[in-house]
């Protein structure tokens, strides 16, 4: 039986079931007692023999349930697209954006409001009951969201200090200097976030597809978030109702490698699998339909992240996505979606990764070394490949014998231009290399930048301006070049992967980007107005 299978078997059922509700009356008066006898005995007959107006129960039953008297009518397919939410049944958001070019704190705003409002008919109609289940999960939900206001108060106070290094004490790191937009105001999010961030991870869905990925390729970075998440030692929590956000385990990685048709280039198995695993959660508890997904975030370092959440339009449009390829013109909004770094780990080995010799000792220029991968590398390896510039150097593939991370360590400048998708694992393998990042890519988002201050510690390039490399990077002053490599050393620390992870880490950075989008937006849930 294949994944697809097991999890549509275990989609729950939903019951509804007739709210009763006796009538009791109690007067001390015994006159009054045989005054309205007659009366009551008619009004019981005619209660009981009336039709009871059914209750929504549990909440999933939003899904199917249609009362055309209250003029609400949601079907099944609201809970993807909302081609079907009627008047009654209004979803308010007014969006802040995190803006590339803001500065870090600028962009944490407290309006963008996802509210689910059950209105009163303007008749004499009663208004559809929400079952005491939602009713007293709502206290806990105004609980978190009374936190987050408090955050986003404490983080903007921060912010007003803008000198280049936290104002608050930390016995493992300070953030400090010109790699950040704010320093402190990250510090004080990063703080708030260890003690008040907390994950919720659905069980549902089997390995290999969900609850696993890989550690050992050019997609580790996913494999790796995934497991250590799911072991639980950091922000996770066994009780939804206390998540700030949920976490949908499909690994897209796994989904290509089980579910992709090659012959037929067909991925409409991926895009079933995606909708039936959100029917499913969505179906069995309340929190994606109470915010349409805004709350939850799923992770992809394959280029195929994108076009898998497209399957499902709230996931696309209103969910986190966690993306490698943060592409803006493939629909990446860094408003809402989180870029982070696509990581080589080859063996899965994670020590020695890191350094290379001093400035002094880097005779290269500029280095590359890639096959053709995409219109920016067909540019790169057209204009400079056959030069054969001792400065800057070249290859679609190295000479025999000449160690990749040896020219790596020994380039001032590493060449980062995108393949087919913008992401490249280059930019990581610069950092750890110490050589300052040459980013050579249209539309794409850096990872962590809305933390941190990327032209402090790279070179951005046009992909109109290839043929200017060597001049630009010649224009660049020795000064400027080593306050450059000496930033790049320092940000390091929120790239590296270790086995177990530490704090600033890329682990807790990517956790961290997520944190931010989750404080971009305040979630109401159901209730009578």
């Amino acid at each position: 039986m294949t994944c697809l299978n097991k999890v549509a078997m275990a989609r729950p059922s939903s019951d509804y079931k007739r709210p009763h509700t006796p009538s009791s009356f109690c007067f001390s008066s015994l006159n009054l007692v045989w005054f309205l006898v007659v009366p009551s005995t008619v009004f019981f007959l005619v209660s009981t023999l009336a039709p009871h107006r059914p209750s929504i129960s549990p909440l999933s039953s939003l899904l199917q349930v249609s009362f055309s008297n209250n003029s609400l009518q949601i079907q099944g397919s609201s809970i993807f697209n909302g081609s079907s939410i009627d008047s009654s049944f209004q979803l308010e958001a007014e969006t802040d954006y995190f803006v590339s070019n803001m500065p870090f704190p600028d962009a944490i705003i407290e309006k963008h409001t996802i509210q689910l409002d059950m209105s009163k008919n303007n008749e004499s109609e009663p208004v559809v009951d929400v079952t005491s289940k939602i009713v007293k999960k709502n206290g806990k939900l105004e609980r978190n969201e009374a936190k987050l206001a408090r955050v986003r108060s404490s983080i903007k106070q921060a912010a007003l200090v803008r000198n280049l290094t936290s104002t608050h004490q930390d016995p493992d790191y300070v953030p400090h200097g010109p790699i950040y937009r704010n320093a402190n105001a990250f510090h004080r999010s990063y703080l708030e976030m260890e003690k008040v961030f907390k994950i919720y991870v659905y069980k549902e869905g089997e390995p290999p597809i969900f609850h696993n990925g890989p550690c050992r390729s050019i997609y580790s970075s996913e494999g790796r978030f995934i497991h250590e998440l799911e072991k639980g030692n950091f922000y996770t929590t066994e009780d939804p109702d206390e998540a700030l956000v949920y976490f949908l385990p499909f690994s897209v990685v796994m989904l290509v490698h089980y579910l992709y048709e090659p012959e037929t280039s067909n991925t409409d198995a991926i895009g079933r699998t995606v909708v039936d695993y959100i029917d499913v959660i969505s179906g069995k508890y309340p929190y994606w339909n109470r915010s349409l997904g805004a709350d939850h975030f799923m992770l992809s370092c394959h280029d195929w992240g994108p076009r898998t959440s497209s399957y499902v339009p709230h996931l696309f449009h209103k969910s986190i996505r966690v993306l490698c390829n943060a592409n803006t013109s493939e629909g990446f909004n860094p408003s809402k979606d989180a870029s982070f770094p696509e990581i080589n780990l080859l063996t899965g080995e994670v020590e020695g990764l890191l350094g290379g010799p001093s400035p002094s000792h880097r005779s290269i220029l500029a280095f590359f070394a890639g096959r053709l991968h995409g219109y920016i590398r067909y540019l790169l390896l057209n204009e400079w490949k056959d030069k054969r510039d001792p400065d800057v150097q070249v290859f679609d593939q190295l000479p025999k014998g000449v160690s990749y991370m040896s020219k790596l360590k020994n380039s001032r400048f590493c060449l980062c231009p995108s393949g087919y998708e913008v992401a490249s694992p280059r930019i990581v393998e610069a950092i750890y290399a110490e050589c300052v990042p040459v980013l050579i890519s249209d539309n794409y988002v850096p990872p962590f930048s809305d933390v941190l201050n990327w032209k402090s510690f790279s070179i951005q390039v046009a992909v109109k301006d290839i043929p200017n490399i060597k001049k630009i990077l010649m224009g660049v002053s020795q000064r400027q070049y080593l306050r450059m490599q000496r930033r790049v050393k320092q940000v390091q620390r929120h790239f590296v992967v270790n086995a177990t992870p530490k704090r600033y880490d890329v682990f807790h950075m990517i956790n961290h980007s997520i944190w931010l989008r989750r404080l971009n937006i305040h979630i109401r849930d159901f209730h009578q107005s």
